[in-house]
């Protein structure tokens, strides 16, 4: 319903604004008042063809610009095209606007935002129906003839269920595309999916393990010079040499001493305590750099071991990762993937079953759906052959025409044979009309 129009320098009108609001709103005047005008510019707004001559004499561009609430019926097809084009705001409204410049540019916009101007008349095809002398526009509309026969038919609830089966029977094709997809590509990765897999699994790389083998690398290659340091150290502190006394000797003499100190002044026994200590530390660690020096190994054969396991881990970390980590998540996707190449065939085998029961659902749905439309079409042409003999025509004749495309992977219509179908059922409908007697049906343009 257009609940506002704005036209602003449009032929003879400088600004006007008209809320029709609901009912039916009627403009008379004498010819030459300017009704006219406001149909030409709703004309220019939903699309049609316009140029700098319907700008008013002193402005320099002429702008129209109008709001519709939306009925239940129209927010499913103008939201759907405005929810495609990125413009829904509000789903109750829509509002258009055009505007046609002295140089020639037109603009066109829907909520505000600039459209091309095909989009603009489709989205304007289904908000207004304009009537003349000569011409009725959805009529004229081929495209148009299915919705209003629908509308007629009261086939709201058939449609509607069979839209959303059409709906879930593209979302299962789509997935089953997916999956198919999924197979073709992993098959042909297959031999190089199983190379990778097999390869990092068979090197059961550990977390932290470069850390340590490093480490281990360091001692095995520096064996030599870490044995010379520790036995420097073991001789300054319990060997000595003829030069120098060792260090524990030193400061076992230095711990005897303080205890006959202790002995006489036993306010200094502490002094004692911790040359006893010190001496005892010094024992502790001469023991340990004993075990050190005997733990060193001269192993040429398990450095080159490490090595080796290095330059694999380094290898794998420059195909699959940085790190180890890395490289076990590549080797873990690398055997989902060849697992799902396994289990795809049972998945698109699900699929094909729920695509063929869809399918069956839809084709049943889509007769159901043709068989009320062709109910609903005689009942509409009786009628409408009835208003022709109110109008002195009655020898008219109107007649609704179904056709329906021959397709190998369609649905099977009420003779069982495969037709093209799409989001509103196999039926292709156009109105026809036989004004004189002895003539053929023909279109109503």
């Amino acid at each position: 319903m257009l609940t506002e129009l704005r036209i602003t320098d449009f032929a003879i009108i400088d600004q006007l604004e008209l809320q029709p609001g609901a009912g039916l709103l009627v403009f008379t005047g004498e010819t030459g008042a300017g009704k006219s005008i406001i149909m030409d510019a709703l004309d220019m707004l939903l699309g049609g063809k316009t140029d700098q001559t319907a700008i008013r004499l002193e402005a320099d561009v002429a702008r129209v610009e109008a709001t519709f609430q939306l009925s239940p019926t129209e927010q499913e097809a103008v939201n759907g095209i405005l929810e495609r084009e990125d413009l829904l705001d509000d789903p109750g409204y829509v509002t258009l606007s055009r505007e046609v410049r002295r140089e020639g540019r037109s603009t066109a916009r829907i909520n505000g935002r600039g459209v091309s101007l095909g989009l603009l008349k489709e989205v304007g095809e289904l908000l207004v129906d304009i009537h003349g002398q000569s011409e009725h526009l959805s009529l004229l509309n081929v495209r148009a003839h299915l919705d209003l026969l629908d509308r007629y038919a009261v086939a709201d609830s058939l449609l509607a269920s069979y839209k959303k089966t059409h709906h879930e029977l593209l979302g299962i094709r789509r997935e089953l595309e997916q999956v198919r997809t999924a197979q073709r590509e992993a098959q042909e990765r297959q031999d190089m999916l199983t190379y990778q897999a097999e390869e990092i699994e068979a090197a059961k790389l550990k977390p932290g393990e470069e850390d340590t083998l490093k480490l281990e690398r360091d001692r095995l290659a520096n064996a030599e010079a870490l044995a010379s340091f520790a036995q420097q150290a073991i001789t300054v502190l319990d060997e000595g040499t003829p030069e120098s006394p060792a260090a524990t000797d030193l400061v076992g003499e230095a711990a005897a001493a303080l205890g006959r100190l202790a002995q006489i002044d036993t306010a200094r026994l502490a002094l004692n305590e911790q040359a006893v200590t010190l001496s005892e530390t010094l024992a502790d660690l001469v023991r340990g750099l004993r075990d050190y020096l005997e733990g060193i190994e001269y192993n040429p054969t398990r450095l080159e071991e490490v090595e080796e396991r290095l330059d694999l881990i380094h290898r794998l970390c420059r195909k699959f990762g940085g790190s180890i980590e890395a490289v076990t998540t590549f080797g873990e996707d690398a055997r989902r993937q060849l697992e799902s190449i396994t289990t795809a065939d049972e998945r698109i085998a699900a699929l094909e079953g729920e695509e063929q029961a869809t399918r069956l659902t839809l084709a049943e749905q889509a007769r159901a759906l043709s068989h009320r439309r062709r109910e609903a079409a005689a009942e509409m042409s009786r009628a409408i052959e009835t208003e022709l003999d109110d109008l002195r025509m009655a020898s008219a004749r109107f007649e609704v025409d179904f056709q329906v495309k021959p397709d190998p992977d369609g649905l099977p219509d009420e003779q069982g044979i495969p037709v093209a179908f799409d989001a509103t059922g196999f039926d292709r409908v156009e109105f026809l009309i036989a004004p004189n007697p002895g003539e053929g049906p023909k279109p109503l343009a």
